[in-house]
């Protein structure tokens, strides 16, 4: 499939109504599920994330989805919030401007969304609603659910001239009760179907057949029973109508088939001299440390058969050869210790062994310990919020054992700071005291901020160094204003503005983790090209550094993780078709150097690695994610091109075989990529 793959989750928690209760899980779901979909390792979704909006928002977004769709587009959309029905048994979807009395003009319908779903040109459609249905009522008067919400109805099949559509619900039976205007059930508790399918699609087991893919199907299948698992009293409801299999994800679980042994080595196996057969054994060993997982396969279930039915010196040593690959975790027990509740510790579980020994499946105990496989091991997340002892265990299958891994600490409230003690002074005599004294007045106590790690410290210390560095140098060197201009003292000025705005970022708390490294890195990428003196050397070594620490500082922030992703919107092919004309503009400008005279050739080569680096930090910041730390490479990309613009202009030859057209272009190109990058920061926060 060739089209694009784009989701839509819309969360409300937060109501203005107070006759809606707030609801807990949609604002965590929505984080795992775009979490999850964006994972190019898993899904590779195009991921638009909308929390507690009005109608009017919700509404515009969802036609923005479908309207602008091509045929082989796979469309997802999530809902998670509370749906009404009317009193006339319309379904609406509540938003956060909802008002239970007025449904049609300050809700989504799910009419709405049904014709939407029609009018799009995807011939892949996928709706998942997790939601909490409560029947009608008017005001002062308590209805309870009576039976079915029926919200398939909602969404009738057929009429969607052969594209394909699925819907699939959390429960199609739970309601709320009303008092008047409020629910009389308070319903807080997180999603299980949304923990569901994040945890399906995250750990592969909704791959049901281990083909390596999780197809629609298989999912609603993988729904049905955990949901029922964890609450027997939720059924998931489906409406499937769709030629052909939808794959949503890929997976990990594939079935490995055992290649049979070759047959002299079978017929070794199986002579009736025992020294034939203890040769066979140790083939048969060189064979199980195969990278080819099926022929490691095939010559262990031989070694197996030997070890169960030889006699007891061969049994042993095929028993022993075969031990090698039986499956080792390294650590055998995690011990988190005591951990502060709210907190998410990280830990990991790595395998040992040969290729057949590593290939295996990790499954979690409870659902507050989240298992993500990666490589060789797993690292495995802790998210319990219930003080005291605990203790899980993470099962590890593969194709030549299993074992368990036990998990265990303590989840402690976090210690309140100490009061520092104040000095004790002795009151003065005082009048006799009113009846109706003003209370005392406290001083509010100031926000506790998390300061710093080293590494982000040290990046924007470097980024200082670098920018004071350019500043002594550039007046040195010159012994006057007009020798300042002259001397291209200037040129230096944009470099020296952007690695401080960096290094401030690094200390700031809303931008060290990852604004501010953005930020410095794409800086760095473009305006550590070598180019111009000598003594710009020390400066450039300063920003690599920075951009080093910086991203250490990344790496060990354990909240996210760095990653390759689509582009994200039309601002995204702006900034790349920017970068593709200041590249030309550069490129044009090396061609008039090289024509110009012989002696020019490097600068003309500066011109050629600085446009092809525009185009490579563009191409980053587009696809890197999260889109925050994306948008700020970016912008450093857009600082660094300004930058090296600028020097390359001062060492443009004067003359008029050089007219510096193509200067012109670059220059304006990078400042058309720092204002797009702009809008999409813009367009990021709001």
């Amino acid at each position: 499939m060739t089209g694009e793959r784009r989701a839509l989750i819309i969360a409300n928690g937060e109501y203005d109504n107070p006759g809606l209760s707030a609801l807990r899980s949609p604002a965590a779901d929505a984080e795992a599920l775009a979490e999850v979909l964006a994972d190019r390792d898993i899904s590779e979704f195009a991921v638009q994330v909308v929390r507690d909006e009005t109608a009017h928002v919700i509404a515009g977004r969802v036609e923005d989805l479908f309207a602008d769709s091509a045929p082989d587009d796979v469309l997802l959309v999530h809902f998670s919030c509370h749906g009404l029905k009317s009193e006339s048994g319309e379904l609406f979807f509540a938003a956060r401007n909802t008002r239970p009395e007025r449904l049609a003009s300050t809700a989504v319908p799910a009419d709405f969304v049904q014709r939407c779903m029609r009018m799009s040109r995807s011939r892949s459609i996928v709706l998942l609603l997790d939601c909490c249905y409560g029947g009608a009522f008017s005001q002062g008067v308590a209805v309870r659910a009576t039976g079915e919400a029926n919200v398939l109805d909602a969404f009738p099949a057929g009429g969607f001239g052969g594209r394909g559509r699925a819907v699939i619900t959390a429960s199609n039976s739970i309601e709320y009760a009303f008092e008047g205007d409020h629910l009389a059930d308070d319903h807080v508790q997180p999603s299980v179907f949304t923990s569901a399918l994040v945890d399906g699609l995250r750990t592969g087991d909704a791959d049901r057949d281990e083909d390596g893919w999780v197809a629609l199907g298989e999912l609603y299948d993988y729904l049905f029973d955990s949901v029922r698992e964890r609450n027997p009293n939720q059924t998931p409801s489906r409406d499937i109508e769709m030629q052909g299999e939808l794959y949503l994800a890929r997976s990990r679980r594939r079935r490995i088939k055992p290649s049979p042994v070759p047959a002299d080595l079978r017929a070794a196996s199986e002579d009736q001299n025992m020294f034939t057969r203890l040769g066979a054994v140790t083939e048969l060993q060189r064979r199980l440390t195969s990278e080819n997982l099926s022929v490691a396969i095939g010559a262990h279930e031989v070694l197996t058969t030997m070890a169960q039915t030889d006699i007891q010196h061969i049994a042993e040593a095929a028993d022993l050869a075969r031990r090698d690959a039986r499956v080792r975790t390294e650590p055998e027990v995690v011990r988190f210790g005591e951990v502060v509740r709210g907190s998410r510790p990280v830990a990991r579980i790595r395998l040992e062994g040969p290729p057949i020994a590593r290939a295996c499946r990790f499954a979690s105990s409870h659902s507050w310990l989240r298992v993500t496989e990666d490589g060789d091991g797993a690292e495995i997340v802790l998210d319990q919020a219930e003080l005291g002892a605990f203790e899980a265990r993470v099962t590890v299958t593969g194709p030549t054992g299993e074992v368990a891994v036990r998990v265990e600490g303590q989840v402690v409230q976090e210690p309140k700071p100490v009061p520092e003690p104040r000095p004790v002074h002795t009151p003065a005599p005082t009048p006799e005291p009113s009846r109706n004294p003003d209370p005392p007045v406290l001083p509010k106590p100031e926000p506790v901020r998390p300061k710093p790690g080293p590494f982000a410290v040290a990046a924007g210390l470097l980024a200082f160094a670098a920018a004071v560095y350019l500043v002594v140098i550039a007046f040195a060197l010159s012994s006057s204003v007009e020798d300042f201009f002259e001397d291209g003292g200037w040129a230096v000025l944009p470099l020296v503005a952007f690695a401080i705005g960096a290094g401030i970022a690094m200390f700031l708390p809303k931008t060290r983790r990852m604004a501010g490294p953005g930020t410095l890195c794409g800086l760095t990428l473009l305006s550590a090209i070598p180019s111009g003196p000598v003594l710009l050397v020390l400066a450039d070594g300063c920003l690599i550094a920075a951009a080093v620490c910086a991203l250490v500082s990344v790496r060990r922030d354990r909240s996210f993780r760095l990653g390759l992703g689509k582009p994200r919107d039309a601002l995204a092919v702006a900034a790349i078709v920017s970068a593709l004309l200041g590249a030309l503009g550069l490129v044009i400008e090396a061609v008039e150097l090289f024509g110009y005279s012989s002696t020019r050739a490097d600068e003309g080569t500066i011109y050629l690695v600085v446009s092809v680096m525009l185009l490579i930090g563009t191409m980053l910041g587009v696809l890197l994610r999260p889109a925050t730390f994306g948008i700020a490479f970016l912008g450093g990309v857009a600082g660094g091109g300004i930058v090296m613009v600028c020097m390359l202009f001062y060492a443009m030859p004067s003359s008029s075989s050089v007219t510096g057209a193509g200067w012109g272009i670059a220059l304006s190109m990078v400042l058309v990529l720092a204002i797009v990058t702009g809008l999409a920061a813009r367009k990021e926060n709001g």
